[in-house]
């Protein structure tokens, strides 16, 4: 765990609750109630439950005599602890109108307050430690509830017929490039899992071996264009690409392409970004497909998705940079220049990557402890990971490690993919 000095941890906290805060920005009032269906929530919701994280994870169990800014509180914002209480359905997040947004906002800034002040009063260094790891961890869940924000926003922004706009960007530029080639790796006895340095969840951990048969992993994800040419040859009609559960998702909800492709009568595709309806670039990375249909594409093209473990042994050594939240494009990005056949690209940000891995434990990994053990713990069945962060994650909650996780038939999360095979 990374250890901070007091002021630096602040600064750091400060900063990040500051940047939800101008992520709902472009948003009006009306904006902060809707909840589109079951998987999304408000944006009220969420700028409260981040807020309720630090109160009820850190200041009732640390300050004394803290005083609850509202103490009904407790139960409209915890999401799903069942060890602390009662909450307020997921599904009915969006039937709240009251508390308000002002509301909310006075909460977190008195939250804020109490927070800095439970850190200049504290002098106990283990005391100390101990509050510095849960706000580490509370701000690691802030930025997962920020990319929530934009994946929720954008949603229930889709479902206006007049398709709203969250911030203007400029239309993408589409650019020749020649197909993604592949980078072989010899596999063996290899490592994979957090090493101990800096922040990680739970589920990271610990570091374990792992044998890996010889495997190859494309140079970059599958695009809009590649991805194209599956739905014109009939893939969504036909059975044999499909896993028999995907199968029943697309003929139950009649999917004929990733979510938020659009078709106009002229047979042209188009698709609907927070930046508005733009031309379908086919350079992009797609994204916004399930991992029953990430499966199905790597199928029909005779290859495979990688598994998290390859996934993460070809990650090794390469920087965590690319096109992520703080580049405001919300939107995956088309791949610049000639691509290095040896090299691989676009490992972070743009999209999150399906792998063929289901959630669930490492060798010898425990939960935490208490009500911060259903963080993570809980969710390990009927759940497939995803690895690399998105156009919508923040850098700095990026790690090779990381283990995102989704239910198959999601799509409504950043998620595309890139393609694997084994080595002949």
């Amino acid at each position: 765990m990374e250890t901070l000095d007091k002021a630096t941890l602040l600064d750091r906290y400060t900063e990040i609750r500051k940047v939800t805060m101008e992520l709902i920005e472009p948003l009006e009032p009306e904006d902060f109630i809707i909840q589109s269906n079951a998987d999304v929530s408000p944006p009220k919701w969420h700028i409260a439950h981040t807020t309720w994280f630090f109160e009820r994870m850190i200041l009732k169990e640390f300050k004394p005599a803290y005083e609850e800014f509202n103490a009904e509180f407790d139960f409209l914002f915890n999401s799903y602890y069942n060890t602390i209480g009662p909450y307020q359905p997921r599904h009915e997040r969006g039937v709240l109108s009251r508390p308000t947004v002002g509301e909310i906002i006075a909460y977190r800034h008195y939250v804020d307050g109490q927070i800095h002040e439970l850190l200049s009063e504290t002098e106990s260094s283990d005391v100390q430690k101990k509050l510095a790891q849960l706000i580490h961890m509370g701000l690691q869940h802030e930025q997962q509830h920020q990319e929530l924000i934009l994946m929720d926003v954008k949603y229930n922004f889709f479902v206006n017929p007049l398709f709203p706009t969250y911030l203007k960007s400029a239309e993408p530029q589409a650019s020749e490039r020649k197909p993604a080639a592949f980078v072989e790796f010899e596999g063996g006895l290899v490592e994979i899992g957090h090493q101990g340095e800096g922040f990680a969840f739970d589920n990271e951990s610990p570091r374990h071996k792992v044998w890996l048969e010889p495997f190859q992993l494309a140079t970059e994800p599958v695009t809009n264009g590649e991805y194209l040419e599956f739905i014109e040859a009939g893939g969504y009609e036909q059975p044999e690409h499909w896993l028999s559960d995907g199968w029943g998702v697309v003929k139950k909800n009649n999917w004929k392409a990733p979510l938020y492709w659009l078709k106009n009568e002229q047979g042209a595709w188009s698709i609907f970004t927070l930046g508005g309806v733009k031309n379908l670039n086919p350079h992009e990375p797609v994204s916004h497909v399930s991992f029953y249909e990430a499966d199905a594409f790597s199928r029909w093209k005779g290859k495979r998705l990688p598994t998290e473990a390859e996934w993460e042994h070809a990650s090794q050594g390469i920087a965590i940079e690319g096109n992520t939240m703080e580049q405001e494009l919300y939107h995956p990005s088309a791949a610049r220049g000639e691509m290095n056949e040896a090299t691989l690209a676009k490992m972070f940000g743009d999209v999150w990557e399906w792998t063929s891995s289901a959630y669930a434990s490492y060798p010898g990994s425990k939960p935490l402890e208490g009500a911060l053990g259903e963080y993570n713990a809980k969710f390990m069945s009927n759940q497939m990971i995803l690895r690399g962060g998105s156009c919508a994650t923040p850098a700095s909650h990026i790690r090779s490690t990381y283990r995102n996780f989704f239910p198959p038939d999601k799509r409504w999360q950043f998620g595309g993919f890139r393609l694997a095979d084994d080595q002949i």
